[in-house]
């Protein structure tokens, strides 16, 4: 874990990952306007209902929590840092438990910074927060590094829910630097998978100059995501 320990970088330039959305509606029935939506994926439908082999030796050789996620770009299987991170990985597993993640989207796609999803259901229909939000844990001495698991959030620090993101590069920007620049709470990382997160990585986008994103040209399925451990 000493690979995870808070470097003493300077401030590099910070896209502001905020979880998208608000506003009226109910269930997944709201779209956040003016946001175009990504065309279908052509395969709506996952292959396996199962972690496949190798997930599940990953997970096995792991002494955290695991989870196998299913994507229409492959496998990823995340260890989650109870220690670290205790009301942020409560949250997220609470969530997979519930399947609040099955059928959502990665709904942004930074190039070469980070992966975002768990919030949007196919369509870019909102799939709403059903619990409320959680204490920022990013004082806790995980860096934002490729593969890092970590929480989306607004402005205000106290405000992840649903959604998260997967760090593609080391981004120190990201990282806790003091209560006036608290960064985002790293929670896991990526133990079997970065090929699917560097696929999902490269896949084209749109920047939406309105919104100050840049989405999926095509939609990138998050199938199912289950507990392993």
């Amino acid at each position: 874990m000493r690979s995870f320990v808070l470097r003493l970088a300077a401030v590099a330039t910070l896209v502001t990952l905020t979880a998208c959305g608000g506003g009226g509606g109910d269930g997944d029935h709201y779209r956040p306007d003016p946001i175009p939506v990504p065309v279908p994926n052509p395969n709506p439908r996952p292959n396996t209902n199962s972690c496949s082999n190798e997930g599940l030796s990953k997970s096995a050789q792991s002494r955290y929590a695991t989870v196998c996620m299913l994507t229409s770009s492959g496998e990823i299987v995340f260890e989650l840092y109870t220690e670290y991170a205790p009301a942020t990985v409560a949250n997220f597993l609470r969530y997979v438990a519930d399947g609040h993640f099955n059928n959502t989207l990665f709904h942004r796609v930074e190039r070469d910074f980070v992966i975002q999803g768990g919030g949007y259901t196919s369509g870019m229909y909102e799939r709403r927060a059903t619990y409320g939000p959680v204490p920022l844990e990013s004082n806790n001495t995980l860096a934002n590094l490729p593969g890092t698991l970590a929480m989306a959030r607004r402005s205000e620090p106290n405000s992840a829910t649903n959604q998260f993101f997967i760090n593609v590069k080391d981004n120190p920007g990201n990282d806790y630097k003091s209560p006036t620049q608290p960064g985002y709470a790293v929670f896991g990382r990526v133990i079997s998978g970065m090929a699917t997160v560097e696929a999902i990585n490269a896949v084209p986008t749109y920047y939406y100059a309105d919104a100050d994103v840049s989405r999926p040209r095509q939609e990138v399925l998050i199938y199912w995501v289950q507990r392993l451990q």
